[in-house]
């Protein structure tokens, strides 16, 4: 059962996060400082420390709600596929790909939020260690969506699933990182890479 101080934390620690993407968005992740987000979200550094450990640990927190929001667009969108027979024994893999991609939550500050954190992991060794145990974590959602996809429809893989997911994964920022710096809007970047994937998926599958 939720107790009233955990639904409060809970509270704080949203507005935090959301006072964090707002100021990230007018001037990055150097400059958002701690005072910054605080005085955005109407708390004190206080009630920051009370919740975070460190400006780190925020962005980060926030670029796994980034990410996780993109997974669970994949998956409902996936889910509503299966329901309406878009698994079935004709299914075209490359037009399976484009219309799961139609799904994508990707905006271009996510796309700079996640570019940011990942320069800050390349400087930073402890950064880096925790980027890349919530990126595994990422994998493992997606291997578990391409698991549930090949279970219910004759698509067949030539690899394991987690291995399949980090090729798509990666393969997914590197087209929406090249999507922001071509400056597409929201609905174009949610299609970057499409036509990249449909092939990859081609080369996984038997």
């Amino acid at each position: 059962m939720t107790t009233p101080a955990t639904r409060s934390r809970e509270n704080t620690r949203a507005r935090l996060l959301d006072a964090a993407a707002q100021v990230f968005a007018e001037v990055g992740l150097d400059g958002a400082s701690v005072e910054a987000v605080c005085d955005r979200a109407g708390f004190t550094r206080g009630a920051f420390y009370s919740n975070f450990e460190s400006k780190d640990e925020l962005f980060l927190m926030l670029a796994g709600s980034v990410a996780e929001q993109r997974v669970n667009a994949v998956r409902d969108r996936v889910d509503e596929i299966a329901a309406d027979g878009g698994l079935a024994q004709d299914c075209d893999p490359i037009e399976l790909v484009q219309q799961i991609m139609d799904a994508g939550s990707d905006d271009r500050l996510g796309v700079m939020l996640m570019s940011e954190i990942r320069i800050r992991a390349l400087r930073d060794a402890q950064f880096g260690a925790a980027y890349l145990a919530q990126e595994r974590e990422m994998v493992t959602s997606i291997a578990t969506i391409i698991s549930d996809i090949v279970e219910v429809s004759p698509l067949e893989l030539r690899i394991p699933a987690d291995a399949a997911a980090r090729m798509l994964m990666i393969i997914w920022e590197g087209m929406t990182v090249r999507g922001a710096m071509a400056g597409h809007d929201s609905d174009r970047l949610r299609h970057s890479g499409s036509e990249e994937l449909g092939r990859l998926v081609q080369l996984l599958l038997v």
